[in-house]
């Protein structure tokens, strides 16, 4: 089965494979001094050259690429820049996470947590599928004293989601939800950031609802069209998915198809942040969403 991988919230921590031979593979601890030595390096020669040149390092940076860029192209400078994107998000993100003191900073700019909140009543019995480090499910119980049980493959992420978001109606437990989903019932279904990682989702969604008799799903799901640049970068053959590791990234018309597709009815939806929002309940099953709907 296809293992989701963890959050962009949850950096990983594990070493190379075991059983690596020492004579044919640097240590992880070699490859740790190279890497500082190498980055250090690169960072006094920026600095000789910044300083030769009368700039700062970020000046000196953008000159090298724009000088790069003007020699190219304008496909090929594309795809360069894209590529460059690319790293620089990807170290935004540690650095978001890092900044955060381990959580990413996009959990109180988007607050996309009330979303959530909103929809989900006191009492309630809650499954957090693909519940990484507990962020969500922590806030849910917190905030609404709903019942949660948070489910991720990782154990790893469980291990600091049961350390760092601890609450009395709140139970974290590691499981593959493609082969070991718990049974319910279950009053809420959440999916935050969990769907674009998975194979066959229709299919997946409905033994979901088989399994675990949910009234409705609260569903979080990243869109494709977020920008000109997805497109463009689609178009040059450059990686254009937040997470290499997505199968798919939305238009709200395919989201509507595959949430069909699974004999789920849209009760109500959100576009914030390149992202969609959706409660979503099985056909026939609600005529109204719960809460903060206007």
């Amino acid at each position: 089965m296809n293992r989701k991988p963890k959050k962009e919230d949850e950096p990983d921590y594990r070493g190379g494979e075991l059983g690596e031979s020492k004579h044919l593979h640097r240590s992880g601890f070699q490859q740790s001094v190279l890497g500082r030595l190498a980055g250090l390096t690169l960072q006094i020669m920026a600095r000789i050259f910044a300083r030769i040149l009368g700039l700062d390092v970020e000046d000196l940076i953008l000159r090298l690429i724009t000088q790069s860029v003007n020699n190219l192209s304008a496909k090929e400078a594309l795809r360069f820049l894209f590529r460059l994107d690319g790293a620089l998000y990807t170290l935004q993100g540690q650095k978001a996470v890092e900044y955060g003191g381990g959580v990413h900073t996009k959990h109180r700019h988007t607050r996309y947590h009330d979303f959530f909140v909103k929809r989900v009543q006191p009492g309630e019995r809650v499954l957090d599928i693909g519940c990484g480090m507990g962020a969500v499910a922590y806030d849910v119980a917190k905030r609404t004293e709903a019942q949660v049980l948070g489910i991720d493959l990782d154990a790893e992420s469980i291990t600091r989601a049961r350390t760092r978001h601890a609450h009395p109606h709140v139970r974290y437990i590691e499981g593959d939800v493609l082969e070991d989903l718990p049974d319910g019932p279950f009053d809420v279904v959440i999916l935050s950031n969990v769907l674009e990682h998975l194979p066959e989702r229709p299919a997946f969604l409905r033994r979901v609802m088989e399994l675990t008799k949910p009234s409705r799903f609260l569903i979080r799901v990243p869109l494709f069209e977020r920008d000109w640049r997805v497109p463009l970068k689609q178009e040059l053959n450059v990686e254009w998915r937040l997470d290499p590791t997505h199968k798919t990234e939305y238009t709200p018309e395919s989201f509507l198809t595959e949430l069909k597709a699974a004999g789920l009815t849209i009760a109500y939806q959100e576009v914030r942040w390149g992202e969609i929002w959706v409660e979503a309940g099985p056909d026939g099953s609600q005529d109204q969403c719960h809460n903060g709907c206007t």
